[in-house]
């Protein structure tokens, strides 16, 4: 055809055009727009919101990583921020001798094999099973940490000043340094994780999912498929959490409790199980909904109805987070990916009505 970015509908003629990664010019276009305004967005935030945003960018690579194992392959994992904990503290161990930039991955691969290893029992047992498997991870790990003699004071270990082509980062440009680290490794893992949906491995996570018994029959290996889920998503995971090391200074063992387990989970289940574009979407919209939990907190304080010395926000937040998901499970089980499909098929028609 002469003109690919004025089609409509179904126009993908062969299976070459069926795995491309971007569907129109169009995509390809608002990627490199998107990535121009994320690089330019310093520039207009203060460094209190750019706290905001490094928090959305680390989070959202550790739910890609769950997006693989739960979304995906369909194993339920309620142990993601003790996959994001292991790789914390072997980048806080490893900081010393090497550079932040070979830290990082090394906790991927760190937390890739805790991963495979927490992802032998989905071999035998499945679903409500084998989420309480990987919670019996996440409480073993949070008892390592708390009882281990290697890690001083109850697993608090403060994090070594980073050096960047001969400058060292300082509090001053702490924020944006992280922001841009994140970005990129998150450019990164996203890219690697939309080629994999490509691949045999992603179709196979797919398959195992829907019938690892079908699965199995036509050929593929249901066991090696359900570790290779584990171990991938906990490398996505050990790399937020070496990041989220650095960003905050230090690592403690209060980032990767259960709580935020709990929490990485729900922000999957709100952006879309299963979606690319859901594991940005979750991230960015509990991350505010929890800053708008603190204002409401406060705002409710100003008319002293809570008795003084009462914190609202910490009672509050998790009525407001359960009511969400509650409601999301109810009324929008397919998360804000599903509302980002409707606006995008709206527009992709517009300004015609069908």
């Amino acid at each position: 055809m002469r003109y690919p970015w004025a089609q409509t509908g179904n126009y993908r003629t062969s299976y070459r055009q069926d795995t491309t990664i971007f569907a129109t010019y169009w995509e390809q276009l608002s990627l490199w727009v998107l990535i121009a305004a994320l690089l330019v967005l310093p520039r207009f935030l203060e460094r209190s919101q750019m706290a905001v945003v490094d928090l959305i960018v680390i989070y959202a690579i550790a739910v890609l990583g769950l997006n693989i194992t739960t979304g995906y392959a369909g194993l339920i994992n309620i142990g993601q921020a003790a996959f994001m904990g292991v790789g914390a503290y072997t980048a806080a161990l490893v900081a010393p001798y090497l550079p932040f930039w070979l830290t990082l991955p090394v906790g991927g691969l760190v937390a890739a094999v805790a991963g495979v290893i927490v992802g032998i029992p989905s071999l035998r047992i499945k679903h409500l099973y084998l989420a309480i498997a990987t919670l019996a991870f996440q409480l073993i790990f949070e008892w390592i940490v708390g009882h281990s003699p290697a890690l001083e004071q109850g697993g608090a270990i403060a994090m070594p000043r980073v050096t960047f082509l001969g400058y060292a980062v300082g509090f001053r440009n702490h924020h944006f340094f992280w922001y841009y680290v994140a970005l990129v490794v998150l450019v990164l893992l996203a890219f690697a994780f939309r080629n994999l949906l490509r691949t045999r491995y992603g179709r196979a996570l797919v398959a195992v999912r829907d019938n690892d018994r079908a699965a199995d029959a036509m050929g593929m290996d249901p066991g090696r498929t359900k570790l290779f889920a584990f171990g991938l998503g906990a490398f996505y995971a050990g790399v937020a959490g070496a990041l989220f090391a650095y960003w905050s200074r230090a690592v403690v063992i209060e980032d990767y409790m259960l709580s935020t387990s709990i929490e990485l989970l729900a922000m999957a289940i709100v952006g879309g199980l299963g979606t690319f574009v859901g594991s940005f979407l979750g991230p960015a919209f509990l991350v505010l909904l929890d800053i708008n939990v603190e204002t409401l907190s406060e705002w409710i304080k100003s008319f002293g109805i809570t008795p003084a010395g009462i914190d609202v926000a910490s009672g509050l937040r998790p009525l407001v987070f359960g009511l969400v998901i509650v409601l999301f499970l109810i009324f929008e089980p397919r998360g804000l990916a599903n509302w980002w499909r409707l606006l995008r098929s709206y527009f992709k028609n517009w300004p015609f009505k069908y």
